[in-house]
């Protein structure tokens, strides 16, 4: 019978060690047959106009005004409490609203050393991504075309792909940011089909790039800010295809089990409206099978979604 060992070999260390604390201290490095253990966290948050835009300041209405410091403040704090490997972002000004974020977040011992952001057909608002992790592709879908009604229209913020390595294989996060609710037209009212021919527009391009074929082995998740609920028109168009699952919604809730992510000032009304979508692949790393929507200090003086954050371990 073979002695249990009281030491390792670790990097070039000898550690004494219990059994137990060896096992432990073996499964937070490394591996059977040689596979490193690997989490990653991912985080959505729409920033709520960290750019240019109307606002009313001191009661007035002003437009064209900077998102004012102490909500950038309470913005940066909420980021750095999530600590969040990747954030997608919506409601992101151009390339230079992007590199202040990052330089304010860095300044504040938060860094996140890759950055890209979308430049699309709407000129305020983008949508962009923070990582710690290097980008192995990026994609930049401009060109999202659909029917409505008489005319062909374009996903107004677009499509953003990137990619990161992990240990399961490369995993590919699209963003994305659909029309709002506002609209003028009496024929699509809170513009609910305009959202679904969206829906639909990127359901396509990302089955493009991972056909139906190919999916049951790709890791990619589509995340953002819908501007609909779980039931919608456009939510269906992203998960469902002949009642068949094509892409999963994470249930998500709060420390106190509440599971809104939006208060809209207008109408003193709560939503959910942000969501993560993984694929049929990717859903079996989701630590716990659920998101959560995070609640901490700050988080409704920073901005009126609050941010959803999942996280993988690609070591199952």
């Amino acid at each position: 019978m073979r002695r249990p060992f009281s030491r390792c070999r670790l990097s070039g260390l000898f550690l004494a060690l219990s059994p137990v604390r060896h096992l432990a201290l073996l499964g937070a490095v490394i591996l059977p047959f040689g596979l490193s253990a690997e989490t990653l966290s991912v985080a959505t948050y729409n920033t709520a106009n960290y750019t240019l835009a109307g606002r009313f300041v001191d009661g007035v209405y002003t437009r064209g005004y900077p998102k004012p410091e102490n909500e950038k403040q309470a913005l940066r704090a909420v980021i750095k409490a999530l600590d969040a490997d990747i954030v997608a972002l919506q409601e992101m000004g151009s390339q230079p609203f992007l590199e202040e974020l990052r330089r304010d977040l860095k300044t504040e011992g938060v860094d996140y050393p890759h950055a890209i952001v979308l430049d699309a057909a709407d000129e305020a608002r983008h949508v962009a991504v923070l990582s710690r992790k290097p980008f192995t592709r990026v994609s930049k879908h401009t060109d999202l075309e659909f029917a409505y009604f008489d005319t062909t229209e374009t996903v107004k913020r677009g499509l953003l792909e990137v990619r990161v390595k992990t240990a399961a294989g490369e995993l590919a996060l699209f963003i994305v940011h659909l029309k709002s609710r506002l609209t003028d037209r009496k024929d699509d009212p809170e513009s609910t089909q305009r959202r679904a021919a969206e829906a639909r527009a990127v359901r396509d391009r990302v089955f493009s790039v991972f056909p139906k074929s190919d999916a049951p082995g790709a890791l990619f998740m589509i995340l953002g800010d819908f501007n609909d609920s779980r039931s919608s028109p456009a939510l269906r168009t992203l998960t469902r295809e002949k009642r068949v699952e094509i892409m999963h919604l994470l249930r998500a809730t709060d420390s106190r089990g509440e599971v809104w992510t939006h208060f809209y000032g207008r109408q003193d009304s709560y939503s959910r409206i942000d969501h993560m979508l993984v694929s049929p692949s990717l859903k079996r790393f989701v630590k716990d099978n659920a998101a959560q929507i995070h609640d901490g200090p700050g988080v409704r003086d920073a901005s009126d979604h609050r941010p959803v954050i999942a996280r993988f371990d690609f070591t199952q």
